[in-house]
């Protein structure tokens, strides 16, 4: 819903809440449903209402459980029936500065008594996000802390050790530090987004006075907005892709009229400057695992000209794929997505023509197109929407540009065979197909939370859970890697299969786009199979959950082997497949080092 895309109109959304939830109910598409616990330590129920909207324009739909007011620390230390059987997927503890109540205001404490009072007010919460932990076993989402109203002792009280301003910003780092040492714990930066939003509007001390909120009212959408890109992230939710347009949006002026010396771009002028900023925001971006790719109309060589001028910041080279072309634009877009393995609607479009925005956006649903008038606006329209927002970073997500970039070869490639098979072959493929290693099980979930094609169960799993699943020996696990001649494309394909009796029930069998119709999933199939014999299992059970974007699986049993045995009339099946006689049917991969031989 574009009335709750970053910009948005806060004032509409509060005034207009209850209409825009029930368009977004009425809506044709599938959510998934998570349950969130907020305790507060201020008045939470305005936030929530507008978390929903956010959440729900996100495709997650939420069940909340709210604490009473500033009954957080309560909720969370003392026994409570209510919130164990509301078995919360993410807790969100909403404090501010105006629950500091270890802040000792007394410019003669010594420096030990501050620093005692510090470590006191840590301890608070930190005692609090442990027993969160041990009891929940999910992921916990905790405000940082904004800075004070006023300063006592003027510029002083950033630095004095008797000042609010010097306590909190310590305090704050204490926080960053406990986040950095434990996964799963995640701030909600308030203390950047208050200042953005203007320190003396946000605690307009009037709120807090009638209402007891934290921040001013008109402030509530862009503090929810922040609060669920973090949301959205964990539970995968972010975009993958910026498709980028090349004339004044990466350069000052048009390549194919004014040359690669009349482009603006570098320190020259100062329209350049911005332009460069911006594509140094774009670089940094791919050590992010984003995919960079270029859907402009343009002839193909004026583009290269333009990103091989000396003062660019991007070269082709940080392009996945380039579409220079004089196409509509969303049908680059939709091609490329084709190319990529990837749906479009995983794509951020950047263009400063606002009339190919609209045409873009109303062809592609789903598709995020930021909205900015100037160089000067981009960053900031890219960054607050929060795209990518980085809740875990693998090594994978490091090396995810070049993998892509090597799938652009191995599409090269397989146009100089006849064979299919060939092809294949020639790949010299290797994959190394293992239990569950603990140095793996972060790259694990964060697939389980982001692939949807290839997704037979669609489950979503925490690290938490994941952990409790790599110790339980009723389950067979299966974490595949896959390499080939043109390099490593990382984890790929996870199955977890549940064993009651002599029947293994898959929970879920999941594979990375990138790596489709290498034969992967039959090298995971051989090593299921094989390992289910070695435990006397003699038949397994497999499940496929319709969603609207896992219809490419919808047969995939089916191709395995499996006997059809259920179909329910919403799309969901269920299969099966006897162990005995089975014969291998990975013929081109190398697993574990081994080829795999026919029975």
């Amino acid at each position: 819903m574009k009335e709750l895309e970053y910009p948005f109109d806060g004032a509409f959304i509060l005034k207009k809440r209850r209409k825009l939830k029930k368009i977004l109910l009425e809506e044709n598409c599938t959510r998934i449903n998570k349950h969130i616990a907020v305790l507060g330590g201020s008045t939470t129920s305005d936030i929530i209402s507008m978390m929903e909207l956010f959440l729900l324009n996100a495709g997650i739909e939420p069940t909340f459980y709210e604490s009473e007011y500033a009954r957080y620390w309560q909720d969370a230390m003392f026994e409570n029936p209510e919130l164990e059987r509301f078995h919360p997927d993410i807790i969100f503890i909403h404090t501010s500065s105006r629950n500091l109540d270890f802040f000792p205001e007394n410019t003669t404490c010594t420096e030990t008594e501050m620093n005692d009072a510090l470590d006191s007010q840590y301890e608070h919460f930190k005692q609090m996000w442990d027993r969160l932990t041990e009891i929940y076993h999910c992921p916990i989402i905790q405000n940082n802390f904004e800075m004070p109203s006023y300063r006592l002792l003027g510029n002083s009280d950033a630095w004095d050790i008797h000042g609010k301003i010097n306590f909190i910003t310590k305090l704050n780092c204490k926080f960053y530090e406990y986040a950095q040492k434990h996964q799963s714990f995640y701030i909600n930066d308030i203390n950047y987004i208050s200042a953005c939003y203007g320190l003396d509007q946000w605690l307009e001390p009037s709120y807090w006075y009638l209402y007891k909120y934290a921040m001013c009212v008109p402030a509530i959408p862009d503090f929810a907005y922040n609060t669920v890109r973090i949301i959205k992230s964990v539970f995968g939710r972010n975009k993958k892709v910026i498709a980028l347009d090349l004339d004044n949006t990466l350069w000052g002026g048009v390549i194919g009229d004014d040359g690669q010396e009349g482009i603006e771009i570098g320190h020259e002028t100062t329209m350049g400057q911005g332009y460069e900023e911006v594509q140094r925001y774009l670089k940094v971006q791919k050590q992010l695992g984003i995919l960079l790719t270029v859907c402009s109309k343009n002839e193909k060589e004026n583009a290269l000209l333009g990103l091989n001028h000396p003062s660019s910041i991007l070269n082709p080279d940080d392009f996945t794929i380039i579409k220079a072309n004089w196409n509509p634009k969303d049908i680059n877009i939709t091609q490329t997505a084709e190319e990529l393995n990837l749906l479009p609607e995983s794509f951020v479009f950047v263009d400063d023509n606002p009339a190919e925005r609209t045409i873009v956006e109303s062809q592609i649903p789903g598709i995020a197109v930021p909205v900015f008038d100037s160089v000067e606006e981009c960053i900031r329209s890219i960054d607050r929407a929060g795209y990518f927002e980085v809740t875990s970073l693998s090594a994978d997500d490091a090396k995810r540009v070049e993998m892509y970039k090597a799938n652009a070869e191995r599409i090269k490639l397989q146009k100089t065979f006849q064979s299919y098979e060939e092809y294949l072959t020639s790949l010299e493929m290797k994959a190394d197909i293992t239990d569950f290693e603990p140095i793996y099980l972060s790259r694990i979930v964060q697939l389980t939370n982001k692939s949807n094609q290839f997704n037979l169960t669609t489950k979503r799993y925490q690290l938490s859970e994941m952990e409790d699943i790599a110790s339980n020996n009723r389950y067979i696990r299966l974490c595949g890697r896959l390499r080939d001649r043109f390099g490593d494309n990382g984890i790929v394909s996870i199955v977890i299969g549940e064993m009651i009796e002599q029947t293994v029930h898959i929970d879920l069998w999941l594979m990375s786009c990138r790596v489709l119709k290498r034969d992967m999933e039959l090298a995971m199939l051989d090593e299921l199979v094989n390992q289910c014999i070695k435990r006397g299992v003699d038949k397994i059970i497999g499940y496929y959950y319709k969603t609207n974007k896992n219809a490419m699986v919808s047969e995939l049993y089916g191709s395995f082997g499996f006997t059809k045995v259920k179909e329910f009339e919403n799309g969901d099946s269920t299969w099966e497949l006897e162990t005995s006689n089975y014969k291998n049917r990975n013929h081109v991969i190398k697993v574990n080092e081994q080829e795999m031989a026919e029975k």
